[in-house]
């Protein structure tokens, strides 16, 4: 069905009836991302020829960019009823991503209560509960019954972003219970809602940060969360859409930052080769000037190396294999500790089992090591032996610090993510050479 959208969007004369047709039978998502690939003038067009009922759904899942040139080319009327149209967490979104002189031309357009709502959730500090949340949910009062429940719900529930969940409030809005759907439909018309709500609540904090309300909807399995304030009154809920894109940030932040990236909140193909250049030439410098502490080690081992010129050989196999091992390290104990399973109290728990896992994983590549050098190079076993040891030594070393940097970073509060594969090889790399130059030194006698 997109694709006749799309044809008919493309169209020099666009049917209206046809289009509202199909259009009205799609999912607004799908409509929303026909946008993309139409040009500034026909997106204007086509936006104006949707049906109304569903233009503002439309509106919210369309890209920054179109959003900007539809609003734009808009009358003032028209921007109103968009804006009036949409739920208030996609107001704000929508706000947040528009230059100041299209903010200030949307506030002027919507009435005062949207406009007081839209200020409210833009005054919360950025990434927290308060920012994300929605003030549109139902609330029951406790002495209701459930016909009466169902009544408000009929007259109100249209214009809400959820009613599979409603939450109870005493004078104040002071949140006391929750009750679902499911719950008031088995019920009784005359059951009170104190009676059959349930008071073991699970709420969050304005200020909390969003990556602690994903951890709830993942641990409790939520379709919404109520968000309150200092003095518990309820002033929005989070709904799991909007928690599935932070989800979603929040690991695209985790993975820039792992691979040595400054986080970019635009998409890869949309920012500038500049800003690509920015992001990245810090770390890049970094790890650079970090790097030459490997090569004051090896200026420092040149008479080991002119004695025995074949220890060179070896030298990027082992700091290739330590990156690696530490990088493996790394990444699982970040990921655990992203799923709230490791925790800083765990260290030693955590140590013993890299380091077991350490030794096992050296002693075969040693194993493997040793025969491969023996064989390549006229049966020299002390050779072998030298690579082999410093190999081993340098995947225990390795583990242990790819286990133990992510840990001691999340309890400095920092994101474990930047003690990822290019930090932990950097620091691997000049331990592996003062390792490997050391044994060297002892059984070869150089």
């Amino acid at each position: 069905m997109i694709e006749d959208v799309l044809e008919l969007m493309n169209e020099h004369h666009v049917n209206p009836t046809k289009l509202q047709e199909l259009t009205a039978k799609m999912n607004t998502v799908d409509v929303a991302d026909a946008f993309e690939l139409l040009d500034k003038e026909k997106a204007v067009q086509i936006f104006r020829l949707l049906p109304k009922s569903i233009a503002a759904d439309v509106f919210s899942y369309i890209v920054p960019e179109k959003q900007q040139i539809i609003v734009e080319a808009l009358t003032d009327a028209e921007v109103g009823k968009i804006v009036s149209g949409l739920f208030v967490d996609d107001a704000v979104d929508f706000i947040e991503e528009m230059p100041a002189n299209v903010v200030k031309r949307v506030l002027q357009n919507v009435n005062e209560d949207k406009r007081r709502l839209i200020n409210q959730l833009l005054q919360y500090p950025e990434d927290s509960a308060g920012s994300i949340m929605t003030t549109e949910y139902v609330a029951l009062k406790e002495d209701s019954t459930v016909k009466e429940a169902f009544d408000s719900i009929r007259s109100t529930g249209v214009n809400k972003e959820t009613i599979y969940t409603c939450y109870v409030v005493r004078r104040g809005k002071l949140l006391v219970g929750v009750v679902s759907a499911k719950t008031l439909m088995l019920s009784k018309p005359q059951d009170r809602i104190a009676d059959i709500m349930d008071t073991n609540l699970i709420f969050a904090h304005t200020t909390e940060d969003q990556e602690a309300i994903a951890d709830l909807f993942k641990k409790y399995s939520l379709l919404a969360l109520p968000v309150v304030d200092k003095e518990r009154r309820l002033v929005g809920i989070v709904t799991v859409d909007d928690i599935v894109q932070v989800i979603e940030e929040e690991n695209t932040e985790d993975f820039e930052k792992m691979g040595a990236l400054n986080p970019s909140e635009e998409p890869y193909m949309k920012t500038g080769v500049l800003t690509h250049s920015r992001n990245r030439i810090f770390w890049l410098m970094f790890l650079m000037l970090s790097a030459t502490i490997t090569g004051s080690i090896i200026s420092g081992f040149e008479d080991s190396l002119a004695i025995l010129p074949a220890l060179v050989a070896f030298i990027p196999m082992l700091m290739d294999t330590g990156g690696n091992a530490g990088a493996q390290s790394s990444t699982l104990i970040i990921r655990g500790i992203a799923l709230d399973e490791i925790h800083f109290k765990d260290i030693l728990n955590v140590l013993w089992r890299e380091a077991r896992v350490a030794v096992l994983c050296g002693l075969a590549l040693g194993a493997v090591n040793f025969a491969r050098v023996y064989i390549m190079n006229n049966r020299d076993y002390l050779l072998g032996i030298t690579v082999s040891l410093s190999l081993i030594a340098t995947v225990i070393i390795s583990k242990t610090v790819g286990c133990l940097l992510p840990l001691a970073a999340k309890k400095m509060k920092l994101d474990p993510a930047i003690m990822a594969a290019p930090i932990i090889t950097t620091i691997v790399d000049g331990a592996s050479l003062i390792i490997y130059f050391s044994i060297a030194k002892m059984i070869m006698g150089i």
